[in-house]
């Protein structure tokens, strides 16, 4: 029988069928952070339970870290006490544990791939939504609650329904100043933020097939936020070549006998999908949203839908455009800026602060623009320096702060002011997302750049 890469790595995982109900689905890695996992480790201890393979989960703190003076102790209580209970808990069940100050140290969706941790034809769950992100190397991953977290922690199995199957399809070659980031929030614009809900989406086609890994763990990262319960692409030469070498990756003879696996994890040329979507790469431009959801996005380019041309209630859609300041018809490029964001798992890595730094190459940061420029992990952050990327952010005027979920939530201290617009190449913009009262604005690296230099929203095309 004929199957897509999802059915491949799903049945695989299927420990037993619940007649009329979830599957028992085996999980083979499991990542924790400061914020979900505490409940979870309580729920472990009330009931006397242990974590059954310890091995097969990886702690790192993230979402409540200060992107500056890390060395110091954590100044906000409630975020002290989560960084803490975690390295406690990870020492008691003897998990791995990277806190602050240790090297491989980061945002979980960051790390995970750049040791290796994350393999193609694997499971893998985080309490936390952009665990999709771990897709892009043809694995199911998806992110999980709390008392989910505590299942995985002491059985290793999560029980879950099988979604149904989605395929998008992009063929073309991108235009110039168009990012995976452009893509995945083109998408999201077609397809609305509730457009893929209840089904797992297979990204396929030229577009995807020539991205790095860095693309498309950006594409991936934003599945969630069109409802979908996650994303993945097959993995190919590009996830091999990644993959090898790297800290938790097999070697020698392992190595070859899961390259050999890894070749067989592509979706069958009959097999069938639920709903399927093809696009023309020449259709994107330069993306950027304008309201309090990443589905409502436009081209650069473009203007402001009225409310006729967009779904959902018009009320509902005056709500978000009074939030955010703007009107109908209205032009996005010029619009003032006052604060620009780099980082997030959507767009932490090396790959887009190259992006950034190209275009802020010999240009000066704007008076009126406050800029946080935050790696995804050390290993980011070496990256930058060794490849000369922290002399051209320094001499155009920008500061790199340390690893970190940082902007974009309003977990710890780098903060929007209320009423303040920031270009954010994070994943979500919904009222207070990124400090109570900001106004955010989804783009990518080279949108950022272009809005950091400039002050005002800019195509970057322009620029490059």
């Amino acid at each position: 029988m004929s199957k897509t890469l999802f059915d491949k790595v799903w049945d695989s995982h299927v420990v037993r069928k619940i007649q009329d109900g979830p599957d028992v689905f085996f999980i083979d890695r499991h990542f924790i952070h400061e914020v979900t996992s505490p409940v979870a480790f309580l729920g472990l201890k009330g009931r006397g339970a242990k974590v059954l393979f310890p091995e097969r989960t990886f702690a790192t703190a993230d979402h409540n870290t200060p992107t500056i003076n890390q060395h110091l102790p954590v100044e906000d209580p409630l975020s002290a006490n989560q960084l803490k209970a975690l390295e406690q808990n990870s020492n008691e069940y003897g998990i791995s544990h990277w806190g602050l100050g240790n090297p491989k140290n980061g945002i979980v969706h960051v790390v995970g791939p750049e040791n290796g941790i994350t393999l193609p034809g694997f499971t893998i769950v985080c309490g936390d939504s952009h665990t999709s992100t771990h897709g892009a190397f043809g694995a199911i991953a998806f992110g999980i609650g709390t008392s989910e977290v505590e299942m995985v922690l002491s059985s290793q199995c999560i029980m879950q329904p099988k979604p149904k199957k989605m395929r998008i399809n992009i063929n073309g070659q991108l235009g110039k100043g168009v990012t995976p980031k452009d893509v995945a929030l083109f998408i999201i614009a077609k397809l609305t933020t509730s457009g893929a809900t209840g089904y797992f989406v297979e990204y396929a086609g030229d577009v995807f097939e020539n991205m790095t890994m860095e693309g498309r763990m950006t594409v991936c990262n934003l599945s969630i936020e069109m409802g979908a319960r996650g994303g993945m692409i097959a993995p190919d030469e590009t996830t091999f070549n990644y993959l090898k070498g790297r800290l938790y990756a097999p070697k020698g003879e392992a190595w070859d006998k899961a390259l050999a696996y890894w070749k067989t994890l592509k979706t069958d040329a009959d097999a069938t999908f639920d709903k399927e979507f093809t696009y023309s790469a020449s259709e994107i431009e330069p993306m950027i949203t304008y309201g309090t959801n990443p589905g409502m996005g436009i081209g650069i380019s473009k203007s402001i839908p009225t409310a006729q041309e967009v779904e959902g209630g018009a009320a509902t859609y005056e709500k978000s455009l009074g939030y955010m300041g703007f009107h109908e018809n209205e032009p996005m490029i010029g619009k003032k800026i006052d604060y620009v964001f780099l980082g997030s798992c959507t767009n932490g890595r090396i790959e887009d602060f190259r992006a950034f730094a190209s275009v802020v190459k010999g240009r000066k940061k704007a008076d009126n623009v406050t800029a946080w420029l935050v790696p995804g992990s050390h290993v980011v952050e070496a990256q930058i320096k060794e490849e000369g990327i922290l002399d051209i952010l320094t001499e155009a005027g920008f500061v790199l702060r340390q690893p970190g979920c940082s902007a974009c939530l309003a977990m710890n201290d780098d903060k929007v002011p209320a009423g303040k617009y920031a270009v954010s190449t994070s994943n979500r913009n919904f009222e207070g997302r990124q400090g109570p009262g900001s106004r955010t604005l989804l783009a990518s690296p080279y949108m950022a750049a272009a809005a950091a230099v400039t002050g005002v929203l800019t195509d970057p095309r322009e620029l490059m």
